[in-house]
């Protein structure tokens, strides 16, 4: 408590103690002591007397002084911090460090300690030892301090940063996960800069500051996790990461970072969820920009396009393009994936248009004319072996899904069991898929629409898929009441958790099984068939003449 006092040469509680214990007189010691260290104020020899006769303790009077005297103090600190010269400034305050960091780890000097060193640019390495060798101190003193701990030390700043990157994942697997089904809100609905105000992405932009070394460091951490572990949420984290800086104009970070333009371009697109002409020529400058040998600028240009976020604007917008060309008549040009296969997914775009003016059609006019349902086989094989047309076509089931178009969506189904990376059962799209099938909830009391959805495609990845597992019940639990009781039954013996399977699993089911209990008559509500057969009334007799 009175640590660093006797190296001011400044009496504390012990010197006291040891006074009264070697005194022949102590009440005069006591006066001596207070004397030789109380407030020197010719004035207070008046006032003091005069609070005592008002009970108010001596203590009480030097406490509330005390507490006065370090906020003034404080307040004059930030002062200095920012009057005069830098150089001077900063010597001033270097000066009083010198002077007070022996009080560090008293209480009720600390905060004074703490602000000098929060207000140095360059805390004295030797006082940045001691505080990081102690954790209180360390946990005590401003983010300003540790900032110049953690820049040498990345390690420590990596034990910091990877709850929040932890913190960070979970969040966004929450809202994958949410029981809440809605194709009016999902897991894209929040604009990017409402994103940027997250609690994990306030905090590292916080920790980083100005230090573009922490943001190197952060990046690499980014970097690592991605490889190791393919989860786009820190694509997603690398972006918003850059963007919150961009918002707040660190120009120190942002003029140096080589992908600052093209996401704040791409930035632009997500907010508008559209990429349109003068933008998509602005971000495929910046990729041909890219010169031989910076292969790692490439790599964050890959990440943030690997963004979710990025990806879902970029596919909405492809679709948006495809719609309005086959009203232009006109077919994309260059490159397979842009002759071949966007082509394809026009054609599935016409035959919607065909079926759907054929059935408008007067009776006598109609052909026989069934809807669709064979897929070209080069389409399935886009969606097995190419990335980005795997991308575009499930963007394409879920914009048909949204249309409510029951029948263009159980033709390209069975497409979805094998695809790309097992993208079609990856959560964001799964996420994305239930949400609207919540508009074609009707249709679950159909068993050739429950056989094709369920048996065609979920069941054939629930045993091997966790995530898929959780997704249909999800589906379920939202639309357990649409779906013909036999079905649900068999349903409900297909999808009992296994041994292995997580808790997450397994409270899911439990949830489901009890709605499904709650849905079931009670043995008294259950009464006798009444019978059909009804008296015949009594048929009056002709009268007798």
């Amino acid at each position: 408590m009175y640590a660093g006092l006797q190296e001011l040469g400044v009496a504390n509680g012990e010197d006291l103690k040891e006074t009264l214990t070697n005194c022949t007189e102590p009440l005069k010691a006591i006066e001596q002591f207070q004397t030789e260290n109380g407030v020197l104020l010719p004035s207070l020899q008046y006032a003091l007397p005069f609070l005592d006769l008002h009970g108010t303790p001596r203590l009480e009077f030097h406490q509330s002084v005390f507490d006065e005297l370090r906020e003034k103090l404080l307040e004059r600190v930030s002062a200095i911090a920012l009057e005069g010269k830098v150089e001077e400034r900063y010597k001033k305050l270097e000066d009083l460090l010198e002077k007070s960091f022996s009080l560090v780890k008293m209480p009720s000097i600390q905060p004074v300690v703490m602000c000098v060193m929060k207000h140095l640019p360059k805390v004295p390495e030797k006082k940045l030892k001691l505080v990081m060798a102690d954790k209180d101190l360390y946990k005590a003193c401003a983010v300003e301090v540790k900032r110049q701990i953690w820049q040498d030390n990345q390690a420590l700043f990596g034990d910091e940063v990877s709850p929040l990157l932890k913190q960070y994942i979970l969040e966004k697997e929450n809202i994958l996960f949410s029981n809440d089904i809605s194709f009016l809100q999902n897991f894209f609905s929040p604009s990017p800069k409402t994103r940027r105000q997250g609690e994990v992405v306030q905090k590292l932009t916080q920790m980083i500051g100005k230090n573009v070394k922490l943001y190197d460091m952060v990046l690499q951490f980014l970097r690592t996790l991605f490889l190791r572990t393919r989860n786009v949420h820190y694509c997603t984290l690398r972006a918003e990461l850059l963007m919150s800086l961009h918002d707040l104009e660190i120009s120190d970070i942002c003029t140096v970072d080589p992908c600052h333009k093209f996401t704040w371009c791409l930035d632009a697109c997500i907010r508008e969820k559209f990429v349109d002409n003068k933008r998509a020529r602005e971000l495929q400058g910046f990729l041909d920009g890219v010169k031989k040998g910076q292969e790692q600028v490439l790599g964050d240009l890959s990440m943030i396009l690997c963004d979710p976020f990025a990806i879902n604007t970029l596919a909405l917008s492809t679709i948006r393009h495809l719609q309005d060309l086959v009203g232009q008549d006109t077919l994309p040009r260059e490159a397979e994936l842009i002759t071949r296969f966007l082509p394809l997914l026009m054609s599935f775009v016409v035959d919607d248009h065909t079926f759907t003016v054929d059935q408008k059609l007067p009776s006598e006019e109609k052909g026989p004319i069934p809807y669709p349902s064979t897929i070209p086989e080069a389409f399935t094989k886009f969606l097995q072996e190419n990335r980005i047309a795997c991308e575009i076509g499930l963007y394409y089931i879920l914009h048909i899904t949204k249309q409510r178009n029951k029948n263009a969506f159980l033709r390209l189904l069975p497409a979805l069991v094998e695809t790309f990376s097992d993208l079609a059962f990856s959560d964001i799209f799964l996420h994305l898929l239930t949400g609207n099938l919540t508009l074609l909830s009707d249709e679950f009391a159909l068993e050739e629409f429950c056989t094709s959805l369920f048996d065609g495609f979920f069941l054939t990845a629930c045993s091997r898929k966790e995530n898929v597992h959780r997704h249909v019940l999800r589906l379920l639990l939202h639309l357990h009441h649409k779906v013909a009781p036999a079905k649900l039954e068999s349903l409900q013996k297909a999808l009992e958790p296994t041994k292995q399977s997580g808790e997450a699993v397994k409270e899911l089911y439990n949830q489901l099984s009890e709605k499904l209990e709650l849905r079931k008559p009670s043995p008294a509500e259950v009464t006798e068939t009444p019978s059909m057969e009804l008296p015949l009334p009594a048929v009056p007799t002709p009268a007798s003449r």
